[in-house]
């Protein structure tokens, strides 16, 4: 009997993808000791055992994660021609986490429950809804489950005509001095000093000592570029802004981050949540996603515990956040360099936590009217209109 003809094995939950979002929702599964009977199956199509990536967050409590944090910061440094300020975080901490410290994490806490969860190396082709049931079909073979939390990379087909792409790519080096340079107090969380070249880009800058530190270029814009470019900036970084001349590059990250407004469905049907990226985890305006990815991860393991169905609302999102969000965006699409200047105002006029709160769309009506009055009126207005009919904003 062949792999595909091989009745489909059962279980309570499958989970699509072992990365971010599907390591994190079994995580918070595991945590819950109502759901410690339920079968857990995670399906995903490489191992994890590589430093492929790094997050990073800002909490104001402690987060299950902090044993594997490798870096933690109380203060945050802004920086444009005409404003800079070193901002303390108040109750806050910055935080960074290893993408494979946090593979390991969780992996050995689904190990230590092997009666609950089973990992499987897979390609799902397909989910095929099958009355109140959902089936995956993969290469590992067919699973059936009551449901199914999928975070595969969503397959979009663009309508710039109605909606707006862009992406917040960059390259980190992680790099290694002789001399004391870096502050290992103070994250550099955006420095617009640099030509913006007609679009929003910033160094960023992680110092886990005085001699070591990942140091980023980021840009918001429509596409990524050449990656010679990227390592050009970051050699005029060191060199002419922190007057290094020796430095070791000791290992290098590279990215690109959706961010756009086009509809990312939460839910394929009642049986399939989308989780991650696909769900529309990534903000937005901000391309931040592993703390979004927590909390709704935790909201549907506390759903799923207490009532045996998913919440009404999956994700918790608010409308007024989503317009926010592609605001912004239009912005940057239309004149990306104003971008530095709306960044400059907002941090110049507001304390770094209620930009937080605004940022984790945690702001009362009243706190949002204070962030909205605190930056420049004219960009967010024309940006207002395109909204209103229905027209991304285009360069002029």
């Amino acid at each position: 009997m062949s792999v595909s003809e091989q009745p489909a094995e059962e279980y309570d939950y499958l989970i699509i993808g072992g990365g971010a979002a599907g390591l994190s929702l079994a995580y918070h599964m595991a945590q819950e000791p109502r759901l410690a009977d339920k079968r857990v199956l995670l399906l995903e199509p490489e191992a994890k055992t590589q430093n492929d990536r790094t997050w990073s967050f800002w909490a104001d409590e402690p987060s299950p994660f902090d044993g594997i944090v490798v870096g933690e910061w109380r203060q945050i440094a802004f920086r444009s021609p005409g404003f800079e300020r070193v901002f303390d975080l108040g109750r806050y901490r910055y935080k960074t986490i290893r993408g494979v410290d946090y593979y390991r994490f969780v992996q050995a806490a689904l190990a230590a429950r092997p009666q609950q969860f089973r990992v499987l190396r897979g390609v799902v082709s397909e989910l095929v809804k099958e009355g109140d049931r959902v089936t995956a079909r993969s290469t590992a073979g067919d699973f059936r489950a009551r449901y199914a939390f999928d975070s595969r990379p969503p397959r979009i087909q663009p309508r710039p005509d109605k909606y707006h792409y862009q992406v917040q790519h960059f390259v980190g080096w992680e790099v290694e001095t002789d001399i004391d340079v870096f502050n290992p107090e103070v994250a550099e969380f955006m420095d617009f000093r640099g030509e913006q070249q007609q679009e929003a880009r910033f160094i960023y800058v992680l110092p886990f000592s005085r001699r070591k530190a990942l140091v980023e270029y980021t840009l918001f814009s429509g596409a990524p570029l050449e990656k010679s470019e990227y390592e050009a900036a970051l050699r005029e970084y060191l060199s002419t802004t922190l007057g290094l001349q020796d430095y070791r590059i000791t290992d290098e990250e590279v990215g690109a981050i959706p961010m756009t407004d086009h509809p990312l469905p939460a839910q394929t049907g009642p049986n399939i949540v989308n989780i991650g990226t696909r769900g529309g985890r990534a903000k937005a305006s901000t391309g931040y996603a592993f703390k979004r990815i927590q909390q709704q991860s935790a909201r549907l393991a506390a759903a799923l515990a207490a009532t045996g169905q998913l919440p009404e609302d999956v994700t918790g999102d608010k409308w007024q956040f989503r317009l926010f969000d592609t605001l912004l965006l239009d912005i940057m699409q239309r004149r990306g360099e104003t971008t530095r200047d709306i960044f400059a105002q907002l941090f110049a006029n507001n304390p770094v936590e209620r930009i937080f709160r605004f940022l984790d769309e945690r702001t009362s009506w009243v706190d949002n009217l204070r962030i909205m009055n605190s930056v420049p009126a004219g960009p967010f207005m024309r940006s207002i209109w395109q909204v209103l009919r229905g027209r991304p904003g285009r360069r002029l």
